[in-house]
């Protein structure tokens, strides 16, 4: 019997990489397991060699490895996009984002702002530069550890606020999604997969990425809080 398809990806598409592999093994009788890690994490085991097929992790990330000649030629392609959206834990008002300057009081009303290693986490750290915030609220920043949602700081009263992908923090149990940042804030990131140069089983692996891609694919994500990148302009 052939083994299974074996993937790396970042924890963000975790949830709705699990749901798809089953959907595959069900349809076409492919078994696909993924091993999800922080995405610096996973594209150092990349570099390192780590034995898979399949790779899906943020779109710069992804770049960057195949133009280093860790992905095949031709397989790289945009999957889904997610928003970063906003949380607090269960039982705390619901701040409004309704626009910059909601987003801008919820920041400053909060004692401590949870977020994430990854691209999201960079760009929430960007965008509140942008708005003149960092000295008022560096030390207020808390870095969630590699791999660990930033919506878990909230329920251990770490933070009182967090920003993450929305598709990491729907199903964390104690958080209440405020939702996406407003306007010119919004920050979303791409997630794109390829077939990994080292695979074992190239043209399985490359039936599999063909699946995430598909109608089908794109379906599961929405209702796991993400969209193709056929729905509409990237945030």
């Amino acid at each position: 019997m052939n083994r299974a398809i074996s993937g790396l990806s970042s924890m963000a598409t975790r949830p709705l990489l699990a749901e798809l592999s089953e959907r595959i093994r069900l349809v076409h009788g492919l078994s696909v397991r993924f091993e999800a890690a922080g995405g610096v994490e996973v594209a150092r085991r990349v570099r390192e060699g780590a034995g898979a097929d399949l790779l899906v992790l943020a779109d710069g990330a992804v770049t960057a490895l195949a133009k280093e000649g860790h992905l095949a030629a031709g397989t790289v392609r945009p999957l889904w996009i997610s928003q970063v959206v906003a949380a607090v834990p269960e039982g705390s008002p619901v701040p409004e984002l309704a626009s910059e300057s909601d987003l801008r009081s919820a920041l400053e009303a909060a004692q401590g702002i949870a977020y994430s290693t990854g691209p999201s986490g960079t760009a929430l750290v960007e965008l509140i530069g942008r708005l003149g915030l960092t000295d008022a609220l560096t030390d207020r920043l808390v870095q969630a550890p590699p791999g660990v949602p930033a919506g878990s700081l909230l329920s251990s009263g770490r933070a009182d606020l967090a920003f993450q992908q929305h598709s990491e923090l729907m199903d964390l149990p104690g958080v209440v999604i405020a939702g996406p940042l407003p306007g010119d804030t919004a920050i979303g990131s791409t997630f794109s997969g390829g077939v990994l140069a080292s695979a074992s089983r190239p043209g399985p692996a490359l039936e599999v990425l063909d699946f995430l891609g598909s109608d089908t694919g794109s379906e599961i994500a929405r209702a796991r809080g993400m969209r193709a990148p056929g729905d509409g302009d990237s945030a």
